[in-house]
Formats: structure tokens, sequence, C-alpha cells
């Protein structure tokens, strides 16, 4: 496992050393989000009986940044050695394609599980917590870190250009999360869009990172636990069989 441990530590670095732009401005952006929408609705909106609005708010922005933060690591990473030649060098050595996967992944949890980190860190003066559900904190947590990675990964591989991955992630990427919960309960939405939001794999993410948070959640965690593991094994599978078959990468 040399071979997956060198570039493991390649793509730890390479978002470390620019931490301020990787981490600090995440964090800085949902910090934002948090005095905006806590200063506008703490006193008008109480989501969950006893639960005040900025408590409810936290994980979904916890969330939100853990999801874009591992899609990102992968996704740039592989779009910035295609622009400018260097994949090659992570293509010559004898690497396995399973041992590339690992290693693009592993880092794109890793940053995103730091950056939430980060948000929930300097959200602590905001919000009380419980924390009734420490299990599903930690399983919801990996595993959308998981998803996003193993979809920065694939976003990667299918994009030629920036602005093409920035379509990726401009018309999916943030459309999946902010019309997911973050912000609101769904049971707010009228019936038609409460059964589009139950369509949305993110949904089911952010609102069982919340029931860790405040026992409360729109759906059952069983349920979102379920859906999210089928999302990261098809979307896991499709992206080994493009690295295997060297699907724009080989050419």
């Amino acid at each position: 496992m040399s071979g997956f441990s060198a570039l493991f530590y390649k793509e730890l670095l390479r978002f470390w050393k620019v931490v301020v732009q990787t981490v600090v401005a995440p964090v800085v952006t949902a910090l934002l989000y948090l005095l905006i929408f806590s200063h506008v609705l703490e006193a008008h909106i109480e989501v969950y009986p006893g639960v005040s609005y900025s408590s409810f708010l936290v994980p979904g922005l916890v969330m939100m940044s853990m999801l874009q933060n591992a899609f990102a690591n992968s996704s740039s990473s592989l779009i910035q050695s295609k622009m400018q030649g260097t994949i090659v060098f992570v293509l010559l050595p004898p690497l396995s394609y399973l041992e590339f996967f690992l290693a693009y992944l592993g880092a794109a949890i890793l940053r995103g599980l730091v950056v939430g980190l980060g948000v929930w860190g300097v959200t602590l003066w905001f919000a009380t917590w419980q924390m009734p559900h420490p299990g599903w904190l930690l399983a919801y947590g990996l595993l959308a870190c998981a998803i996003m990675g193993a979809l920065g990964i694939l976003a990667g591989i299918w994009a030629e250009k920036y602005d093409q991955l920035a379509a990726f992630q401009n018309f999916l990427i943030l459309p999946l999360t902010f019309l997911s919960g973050v912000f609101y309960s769904i049971h707010s939405l009228p019936p038609f869009w409460q059964a589009v939001s139950h369509a949305n794999p993110v949904f089911y993410l952010i609102d069982g990172f919340r029931y860790a948070f405040v026992g409360h959640s729109d759906s059952d965690p069983w349920l979102g636990l379920l859906v999210a593991s089928a999302c990261f094994v098809a979307i896991s599978a499709v992206t080994l069989a493009l690295l295997r078959s060297g699907y724009k990468l080989r050419h």
C-alpha cells in the first residue's frame, strides 16, 4: 500500500498547504450564513418543540460545508492535474485503480471532516447541544463525505475543462444541498415539494445528521442510512469502472 499512502499524502498536502482557502474560508462562509439567518429568523421560527432555530440550523450548515468541500477536494485535484498535464505522474507508477480511488477518496473525506469540525467549533457559541445520538453523527458524517468524495472523482474524470466542472457543481451539487432542508424543515413545504425533497438523497444526509444533534428528524434515520449507503455504492461502482477503463485519463 506504499503507492496508496504516497498518493494520499500528496492529496493531503495539496489542500493543507492552502488551508486558508480550503478550510478557513468555508468556515467563515458558514458562520456568515448562521449570523444572518439566525439574526433574522431566531425569534420567529421554532421548527421542533424546544429547539431554537440556531440549534436547528447549525447541523445543516455543518453538513452542507462537509458535502461541498469533500466534493471540491477530489474534483478540483483531478481537473487541475488533467489541465496542467501532471496527471501522467499519477498514472505512470504501478498504482491500481483501487489505490487511486481510495487515496483521492480518503483525502476528500478528511478535508470534509476538518471543515465540518471547524464549522461546528465556531458555532458552539450560538447553540446549545445535548447530542442524544452521537453514533448517527459519525455514521452520517463519514458517509456524506465519502459520497461527495466519490462524486468529485467522477466529476473530475468526466470534466475536460474548468467550466464543465463548474457547471457540474452549480447545476447539481448546489441545488441538491440548498434544496435539502438545510435552512428549513420539509414539513413546511406543500405536499408536491415534500415528495420532491424525499427524492433528493442529500436530504437524508442532512436530516439524519441533524437527528444526531437535536433528536428530531423529518424521516426515519435508518431509511436515510439505507438510501445514502446505496448512493455511495452506486457512485463508487461507476467511478471504479471508469478508472479501470482509463476513461478520459489514459488518452
